[in-house]
């Protein structure tokens, strides 16, 4: 494998990396406030199609963007509703919201656009289209830095940047600012908090809200970016990848980023090299493609009693008189 093949993989990677990482994201400001929240999947799913859906009909890929960000933030209110309010339980509530999510998306698409539960595909204004760096088009030639700079890190959409650059600053919120002291706090001893005169339902809102916003960042990013418009179940179980990506790194954003690349580089692997040679066996390409989900089984299998997560999470907060 040559130098500009590994940078091409790379490049890849950070493409398929981008709606795990969003998601991965989401899930950890969630979790970290006590809110398990599986429907990540349906969320991203949501927003996929609404952002997809606008943009193809007013030609604006920001209003779609817009679009695909309200209609994750309604699922997520619906799922704060549920499991905040009346403390329902998170897990039934995430699933019916994925199932909500899945049957919803074709059957509007169906009724819209009447293309089989799809919607047209994107074009021009429709798109988010590559951000190129100063110069990086006369450096492409300039031996190994060149590629890394004007193959690698240039030429991502917007939202690629927005997704890496979500990494420091979720670190910084949540270990550096009394909101998120206090988010942690939350998911941890909400009683404590609920003591020191602060909301235990605003921040836990507060923090599906979050979640919602980068789920729907992450399906617009799938739709408008990665792809060129909405087809069934485009997600494809990444939300449950990313959930696997956040138990295996417990819960932290840079371990979260170096988790979601790892899956993002199986998929880029199983994309680029549909038939691999090894010892004289030929690993068929279904193998390939199914190496991402295999880690995930993995890991929700070895990982899932090693990493602890935090000590309220999953249970409804019911404020003592």
């Amino acid at each position: 494998m040559d130098f500009l093949t590994i940078i091409q993989v790379l490049d890849s990677t950070i493409r398929l990396a981008t709606p795990l990482l969003l998601a991965c994201l989401a899930g950890l400001y969630s979790e970290r406030a006590g809110i398990f929240d599986i429907g990540l999947e349906g969320k991203m799913l949501a927003a996929a199609f609404f952002s997809a859906a606008v943009a193809a009909v007013s030609g604006s890929v920001w209003l779609g963007l817009l679009a695909g960000i309200a209609a994750s933030l309604a699922l997520s209110g619906l799922h704060g509703l549920a499991s905040i309010t009346f403390r329902g339980n998170q897990l039934i509530s995430g699933v019916a919201i994925n199932f909500l999510a899945a049957g919803m998306t074709v059957l509007i698409a169906q009724d819209w656009f009447k293309q089989g539960g799809r919607t047209p595909s994107l074009f021009d204004g429709g798109r988010f289209t590559p951000v190129d760096f100063p110069f990086a088009e006369s450096l492409a030639g300039v031996p190994i830095l060149g590629p890394i700079y004007s193959e690698l890190l240039s030429g991502h959409s917007i939202l690629v940047y927005v997704a890496f650059l979500a990494v420091p600053a979720t670190w910084w919120i949540l270990f550096r600012t009394r909101f998120g002291l206090r988010l942690r706090a939350v998911g941890e001893n909400p009683a404590a908090v609920d003591t020191a005169g602060v909301s235990v339902v605003g921040l836990r809102y507060a923090a599906v809200a979050i979640c919602g916003l980068l789920c729907g960042i992450a399906g617009a990013y799938l739709a408008t970016a990665l792809q060129a418009g909405f087809v069934k179940d485009m997600t494809a179980g990444r939300g449950f990848i990313a959930l696997a990506a956040l138990i295996f790194a417990k819960w932290r954003p840079w371990h979260a980023m170096w988790a979601c690349l790892l899956f993002g580089l199986l998929q880029a692997i199983a994309l680029r090299f549909q038939n691999i040679e090894l010892g004289g066996f030929t690993i068929p390409v279904q193998a390939m493609d199914a190496l991402p989900y295999i880690l995930t089984v993995v890991i929700l299998a070895g990982f899932v009693g090693k990493a602890i997560p935090p000590r309220a999470g999953g249970e409804p907060y019911v404020k003592e008189r």
